[in-house]
């Protein structure tokens, strides 16, 4: 890439997507504010892996080994009858949410990846925290943004990097209803004790075949983050900023198998780090109108059933900002563009995702009984489903 303008470029979320926008915009000269509805760098979250052409962008952006040296390092798994806490299953070579230990592919959580993509941005963008877009008034030259508690400010354009519940996609282009597709799921992903003195370590719990929950932890000091879910034919309603009532939620419609996943549901009701919605996707025509334009789940999330999203989102701020500093004359046209180059690639992971979650429920191997040991359970290799992508030098 070559030196782009001085540029106003307003970020919505300090997310993943983000970050990793900031980081390049920054690198050729343009001026960034990131605004986040969050008072600081959100903690929490799920592992998430950086894998793909997006290895490639962390490269480019000089933080692989960073990445690197802050993954998770989860070196095994193990599979226990969610009732007894049996283990019927265990394996040293792979994981469920990462595929083989030998995969090139970097797991990580998502708070350790915000704190390195946070680190390399530095101190050389402006962050307004605790605060939210308003309202956004474009024309030809500029967009006019007012903020719930900060001054009114203009900019050349905005960038919507604010997840699925897009705060700048709802204002810009419509309500979530026209945009996000539900998969018939709901997750809750929360921090909680290390119970089971996990030491980097994956513990997935199943009932007569079915997967229910699982545990991550990264050493046997740290908190472990606890997937826990169920399956809804039709979406739920339900009020996605209060907490409290997500966690009833989850509790009630979540399997009632006393046990283990009893234990999951009572430490959950004390996590700080709580993250609770429907697995979707963001389906659109397009991601960009006039002089805004969204980048990751604000405009395309694949889903957390693939395990893509992440790496999705860094590979899109890497080609959205190349091609801004390519047509920096020319916005409508750098927009196009950046379509151009990822659509596909969206696409496919997206069909990916879309296949995976509709398929009938995935056993993890059923035992011939209750609490037999399981032999060879029927693990997908999330390595395998990389859509690959060449990335242009811009």
């Amino acid at each position: 890439m070559e030196s782009g303008t001085h540029t106003n470029v307003l970020i919505s979320g300090a997310s993943i997507a983000g970050l990793s926008t900031a980081y390049w915009l920054n690198k050729y000269g343009f001026n960034v504010t990131i605004v986040e509805r969050a008072s600081h760098i959100r903690p929490g979250g799920q592992a998430v892996d950086v894998r793909g052409p997006a290895i490639q962008v962390a490269e480019r952006m000089g933080i692989l080994d960073d990445i690197r040296k802050s993954s998770a390092n989860i070196k095994g798994m193990s599979i226990v009858e969610a009732v007894s806490g049996k283990e019927i299953y265990r394996n040293n070579e792979q994981t469920l949410t990462s595929g083989r230990n030998d995969s090139p592919d970097v797991e990580i959580l998502r708070d350790d990846l915000c704190k390195v993509l946070f680190e390399a941005v530095g101190d050389r963008v402006n962050y307004i925290f605790d605060d939210t877009v308003v309202t956004l008034d474009q024309d030809e030259a500029g967009v006019d943004v007012t903020f719930a508690h900060a001054a009114p400010q203009r900019f050349d354009l905005v960038i919507g990097a604010d997840g699925i519940r897009s705060n700048i996609r709802k204002t810009v282009f419509g309500p979530d209803e026209q945009f996000v597709r539900y998969l018939g799921h709901y997750v809750a992903i929360f921090t909680m004790p290390n119970y089971f003195e996990l030491d980097h370590w994956e513990m997935i719990f199943q009932h007569k075949g079915e997967p229910l929950a699982m545990c991550i932890a990264k050493d046997n000091e740290s908190e472990a983050r606890t997937y826990l879910g169920f399956s809804s034919d039709e979406p739920l309603e339900y009020d996605y900023r209060d907490i409290n009532a997500q966690k009833q939620l989850i509790a009630e419609k979540s399997a009632d198998v006393g046990g283990m996943i009893s234990k999951l549901k009572e430490l959950m009701q004390t996590s700080s780090n709580f993250y609770f919605d429907s697995v979707n996707q963001t389906i659109m025509d397009t991601w960009y109108k006039g002089r805004v334009v969204l980048v990751g789940d604000a405009g395309y999330s694949v889903s957390l059933s693939l395990g893509q999203s992440t790496s999705v989102a860094m590979v899109g701020a890497y080609v959205l900002t190349g091609e801004l500093v390519a047509h920096r004359e020319d916005l409508q046209a750098a927009f196009a563009n950046y379509e151009t180059e990822l659509r596909d690639y969206i696409i496919s992971n997206q069909n990916l995702a879309f296949n995976m979650s509709t398929e009938p429920q995935q056993t993890l191997g059923k035992p011939s009984e209750e609490g037999a040991i399981i032999e060879s359970p029927d693990l997908p290799d999330f390595g395998l489903s990389v859509v690959p992508l060449t990335l242009k030098n811009y």
